[in-house]
């Protein structure tokens, strides 16, 4: 569908971000600092100004053949301290899902009761615009169809996605905080679900197409937070030894991931 998926991060006091989005915003005021490969892992390290210095490293997960793992991990380069709810960090996406792209539904889970770094929680704001800046300063609407801040099932079928805005506790100049991203697919919405408690990723997002979203067949995607009551837990950086590696190929492949591409 869309190449409309992004991230970004940035700091409220500063007023100054970074953010990537292909088909929305291409790429604003990041510079690489350095990119490695292998057959089944990347690591990305990207600097916004002086500010910030934020790597991805991707790779696959031990425990599911469903899903794939992102370890994000933010620096503080500006030599002062940051401010509980100063730092956040925003990913976006709209789901596209075949065979019946640009009309599938969504879900949200995983949502607390109280929102925001104040009353404990990571999670900041979270909506199914998946159409969305991936500008993390940008507090423009949240949603397309759906109600914003809660958990709901199946909300659809419409054009939509799902956008995740999240803020931090005070980080001292120099410091680093990290957590986990998720992605991936299975064949119906029970193994989904199986795939993500697997990983523990309590806060997520589905995609399922318009054919069956009771079930979820013949597939339902996958976005998901390492995260408890919308807590960020500790990155594990498990990575499968070469065998499971291997399966988790075969199994990845099997998932039909290539999704049709419309006009933008």
């Amino acid at each position: 569908g869309c190449l409309c998926e992004g991230w970004g991060a940035g700091i409220v006091g500063l007023g100054t971000s970074g953010f990537a989005n292909v088909a929305i915003d291409g790429v604003q005021n990041l510079a690489l600092i350095s990119f490695s490969a292998t057959a089944s892992t990347a690591t990305s390290v990207v600097n916004i100004g002086s500010a910030l210095e934020i790597t991805h490293f991707y790779h696959p997960t031990a425990k599911t053949d469903n899903l794939y793992q992102v370890d994000v991990s933010i620096k503080n380069l500006t030599g002062q301290a940051l401010a509980a709810g100063d730092l956040r960090y925003r990913r976006v996406m709209d789901w596209d899902i075949e065979p019946t792209a640009f009309s599938e539904y969504v879900t949200v889970g995983g949502v607390p009761g109280a929102l925001g770094i104040a009353n404990g929680s990571n999670l900041r704001r979270v909506g199914d615009n998946g159409f969305a800046s991936a500008n993390p300063l940008d507090d423009s609407s949240l949603t397309i169809s759906c109600p914003a801040n809660v958990n709901f099932t199946d909300c659809g079928p419409n054009d939509h996605g799902a956008l995740f805005d999240f803020e931090f506790a005070a980080l001292a100049a120099g410091a680093t905080t990290s957590f986990t991203t998720y992605y991936g697919a299975a064949g119906n919405t029970a193994d989904a679900d199986a795939a993500r408690l697997a990983v523990g990723a309590d806060l997520y997002s589905n995609g399922k197409s318009a054919r069956d979203p009771a079930t979820g067949t013949p597939n339902t995607f996958i976005f998901g937070f390492g995260a408890t009551n919308g807590v960020f837990v500790p990155p594990n950086s498990e990575v499968p030894e070469p065998l499971s590696l291997a399966l988790f190929g075969i199994g990845f492949a099997g998932m039909g991931f290539a999704r049709r591409r419309k006009a933008i």
